[in-house]
């Protein structure tokens, strides 16, 4: 297990992490996906933490994870007694939690929506995960192209389409960056890896993610990861 600090440059940051109790435990930043979208969220919005990493696919995986939860996945966020698994509901508790930095979109309409599609990526989207999984240092242009997943592309596109058209102005899903962007953000890191063919306005809305400061640092730190995941390793050379 590997502990980082959300900012070693700024001792306040721990500090003010230990005193709101907030501790997220992730997997590897290559390859979990679900553990990029509350990180994201949490650093987009200057939200302090600390980060505990566990390693993924090693023998003592599960036991690591179950020190935190019995759900036996990552991520879990630990706020100082109460223990929250699972990325939406990491992420509600976090904008309730932190009502002033506004995590969903102000307008009524818009974080109807911004819900909505949240909701939409986190149930859904199969045959993407499994045909395209994430890893951030991998290139592999032209694989993963099964038809569920040509289907679930076709799908986020129409939902990238009608949030930018709506609400975004041409900026993020819904002008601001939101917990929305958070949960697509591994979606765009699937885009590159794969080499999916996008609109111009929805390659530029990819860019854009990829150059906001959170997400350009979870992908810094992904490339600087030593370590490896074989069982998610072999996923990836058995994508079609």
């Amino acid at each position: 297990m590997q502990t980082t600090e959300l900012d070693p440059t700024l001792s306040h940051t721990l500090d003010s992490a230990r005193k709101a109790g907030l501790t997220l435990i992730i997997g590897n930043k290559n390859y979990s996906s679900w553990s990029m979208r509350p990180w994201v969220a949490m650093t987009a919005f200057n939200i302090p933490f600390q980060e505990v990493r566990i390693l993924l696919d090693r023998p003592d995986t599960a036991n690591r994870i179950a020190e935190y939860s019995s759900a036996g996945r990552v991520p879990v966020l630990v706020a100082g007694e109460m223990i929250i698994w699972d990325s939406l509901a990491i992420c509600e508790y976090l904008a309730e939690q932190f009502p002033e930095k506004h995590l969903w979109p102000q307008d009524v309409a818009a974080r109807a929506m911004a819900r909505s599609v949240s909701a939409e990526m986190h149930s859904g989207f199969s045959d993407l995960r499994s045909a395209m999984p994430m890893s951030i240092r991998d290139s592999l242009p032209g694989r993963g192209r099964t038809p569920g997943a040509q289907g679930d592309i076709g799908r986020v596109s129409e939902i990238w389409e009608e949030c930018l058209s709506r609400f975004g102005h041409h900026q993020f899903l819904f002008g601001e960056f939101s917990i929305a962007d958070a949960f697509f953000a591994p979606v765009v890191m699937r885009f590159r890896t794969y080499h999916v063919a996008l609109a111009p306005a929805l390659q530029a809305y990819c860019d854009r993610m990829q150059a906001h400061p959170a997400i350009a640092r979870w992908v810094s730190e992904a490339l600087a990861e030593p370590e490896t995941a074989p069982r998610h390793d072999d996923d990836l050379r058995n994508a079609f």
